[in-house]
């Protein structure tokens, strides 16, 4: 069982899961955060590898991408960086990245090499699940890799049934159609379909993204959900920090306390 197996079948509460473009702020702090985030006790980290073309990104992490992209960031260098790190160092890794970047890499290159580097799951959302069912899921297996499919306040039953069956790690629950990044509360509407979502059978954890900035809205999704990724809040922290250790873990407090 590797690490990521081991914090999701715990099923504990309250599973706060940090996003952070690799390569953002710069390159050489893509390990410093990593640490300071595992001593911080943050349960996975969801780490973005910086693409040209995102689809569901918001402002924030369009330009946290764009900026790790002129710092140099790729699939490669990322992969190298992260074989060097200290793995007892490191919290539970997955990766979101899109399909373009796998076959440009060669899909099951990307894959081991993944595994490699102490990633233990993958978000690709533009990854039809017919197309990892026909293409992929042999080679995820192959490789013990891990992958979560999103589901969308539209997205209908039949194909919320099949993300439950394909998913792996966890169920990616989108809060909303919209893109990363929002500010405001949740609304009635995405209230009453996180309730529906509670209401899902499962034997993986389902995890709120899109909308999660602070303690407020952390502890509305975890009131329905198992956890909640909190982004773009995390990214205009680092905009404005010049102590990432003393920062990061007043980050994580505020959310928890």
């Amino acid at each position: 069982m590797n690490k990521l197996q081991k914090v999701l079948r715990k099923r504990s509460k309250k599973l706060l899961n940090i996003y952070l473009t690799a390569g953002y702020p710069n390159i050489d702090n893509t390990l410093d955060i990593l640490y300071a985030l595992n001593e911080q006790e943050v349960d996975l980290v969801e780490l973005g590898i910086p693409f040209s073309d995102p689809l569901a990104d918001g402002l924030t992490i369009q330009q946290s991408s764009e900026m790790a992209l002129k710092n140099g960031m790729s699939v490669e260098r990322l992969f190298a960086i992260l074989k060097m790190a200290d793995s007892d160092r490191l919290p539970p890794l997955i990766a979101m990245g899109y399909l373009n970047q796998m076959i440009q890499f060669g899909e099951e290159q990307f894959i081991k090499d993944a595994k490699d580097s102490h990633i233990d799951g993958l978000i690709i959302p533009d990854l039809p699940m017919d197309i990892y069912q026909r293409d992929y899921q042999d080679l995820f297996r192959k490789y013990d890799m891990g992958i979560s499919f999103l589901i969308t306040p539209e997205t209908s039953n039949k194909r919320i049934q099949s993300a439950l069956e394909l998913s792996n790690n966890f169920l990616y629950v989108v809060s909303s159609s919209a893109t990363t990044g929002g500010k405001g509360g949740f609304s009635l509407s995405t209230m009453d379909y996180l309730k529906a979502v509670q209401r899902i059978e499962t034997e993986i954890p389902k995890l709120v993204g899109f909308g999660i900035h602070d303690k407020t809205t952390f502890e509305a999704a975890v009131k329905y959900c198992d956890g909640a990724i909190v982004g773009s809040a995390f990214i205009r922290m680092l905009q404005k920090s010049n102590d990432y250790h003393k920062d990061i873990a007043t980050f994580v407090e505020k959310i928890r306390t």
